[in-house]
């Protein structure tokens, strides 16, 4: 199986891209910023899937298609460490080093609520890393100091109190992902309970009722991410750290417990900092996206009957990605350092030959793409040349080049095809 896909769309930014998140039924982008800023990027609609002809008469390929600014606010006072939707995509969560999160309206980006989070044990500001709606009444919220919030959340997605209703400190470091568990079969919310995370060198699970139920020894490498990638009920964990590879683990809960991992190295020596299942929708056969710290992102084959690499195209030159994921319609968005870039599988190139996972190694997607032109995107009440020199927990390998003063960059934005 060979997998391409085709960069679409560059999407500049004024300063480093710090979080994004992904609408689930709509193309839409949140995006977070290292100045404070949160903004909201509508795509285009894609091609259909009939003729060439009736795809070259589409927006997103005819040169007219633009990313639509539907709001930007300076949100937070220092960077934005984390952004959420909510289970119901109404409500926008975002986490800033200034140590607050606010709740707001999707549609307008209007504030519907906030809290403090809560200082460290010394009553220094323990600033945020990680937001995760679990379910319609519980937030996650994971912060330097290694701690882990789980907040009440009201039907109106407005904090239901300031004080979490619990906290645990599953990792001795900070928490680098969290990764919701496959439903049980009586489950009837339909919502996962426990979650994987990784932090430091270690993992662990948590249940919402029960606490911490596992915590691993130490893996001597650093993990950065987690995802669910296949396996017989979705159950597939899959991990990425500092040192290439990927580890897996079959079963859930029962497979970590039993610790029976396996390895598949994506690039040696190089860390693996975001990774991502790919939708059945896209493709089959249990594949998973990673963003290295290179700037390229991989895909990876981890079905336990067959595995390797098969894909690769490039990011960026200079900074590693920090975020990837796929919009509704199939479409890979990956960002990273200060540019957003959307993707579209390149279907004439598709291949399923059993033989093609022998191609480890190349550079089997075309990383060009970029196309200038377009408009200026919305401006906000507050000036865009403030931007802050704050990091996030810093990654052993993670590019980043600090103090990028980029505030007075128009806003381009262009679809492949565009004059």
């Amino acid at each position: 199986m060979e997998l391409r896909f085709n960069s679409i769309c560059t999407f500049p930014l004024p300063t480093d891209l710090f979080a994004l998140a992904v609408h689930g039924n709509s193309p839409v982008v949140a995006i977070g910023l290292a100045s404070g800023h949160v903004q909201l990027q509508r795509l285009p609609a894609p091609p259909p899937n009939s003729s060439t002809e009736a795809k070259a008469n589409t927006p997103s390929t005819n040169g007219y298609g633009t990313i639509e600014t539907a709001w930007r606010t300076r949100r937070h006072k220092g960077s934005c460490r984390s952004l959420a939707f909510t289970t119901d995509y109404v409500q926008l969560l975002s986490a800033g080093s200034d140590g607050t999160v606010k709740a707001a309206a999707t549609e307008t980006g209007q504030v519907s609520g906030k809290i403090a989070v809560p200082r460290d044990p010394n009553g220094k500001l323990d600033p945020p890393t990680l937001l995760h709606a679990l379910s319609p009444q519980s937030l996650l919220l994971a912060t330097d100091s290694s701690a882990l919030h789980i907040y009440d959340l009201r039907s109106n997605n407005a904090f239901a109190g300031a004080k979490p209703q619990q906290t645990h400190h599953p990792h001795y470091d900070y928490i680098s992902s969290i990764t919701p568990l496959t439903p049980s079969e009586t489950s009837t919310s339909g919502y996962s309970r426990q979650w994987f995370s990784t932090g430091g060198s270690t993992t662990a699970v948590t249940d919402i009722r029960k606490g911490v139920v596992f915590e691993s020894g130490d893996f001597e490498e650093e993990l950065f991410s987690s995802t669910l990638a296949g396996g017989a009920d979705h159950d597939r964990i899959v991990t990425g750290g500092e040192k290439g590879a990927l580890r897996m683990w079959e079963g859930g809960l029962k497979g970590v417990i039993k610790g029976k991992e396996k390895k598949l190295t994506i690039a040696k020596g190089e860390s693996l900092d975001v990774t991502c299942s790919v939708p059945a929708s896209v493709v089959e056969g249990d594949v998973v996206a990673v963003g290295l710290g290179d700037g390229t992102v991989s895909f990876a084959q981890t079905n336990h009957r067959r595995t390797g690499v098969v894909g690769r195209m490039r990011h960026d030159e200079v900074d590693g990605v920090m975020a990837i994921d796929f919009d509704p319609d199939g479409r890979l968005i990956s960002g990273g350092g200060s540019i957003v870039k959307v993707w579209e599988k390149n279907i004439d190139h598709f291949s399923d030959d059993e033989d093609s996972s022998d191609n480890e190694g190349e550079d089997l997607i075309n990383p060009n793409g970029t196309n200038d032109g377009g408009s200026k995107g919305n401006s906000d009440e507050e000036s865009d040349d403030e931007s802050s020199e704050e990091e996030r927990p810093k990654r052993k390998k993670r590019k980043r080049n600090k103090g990028k003063d980029r505030g007075k960059m128009n806003h381009i934005m262009a679809f492949k095809g565009m004059d």
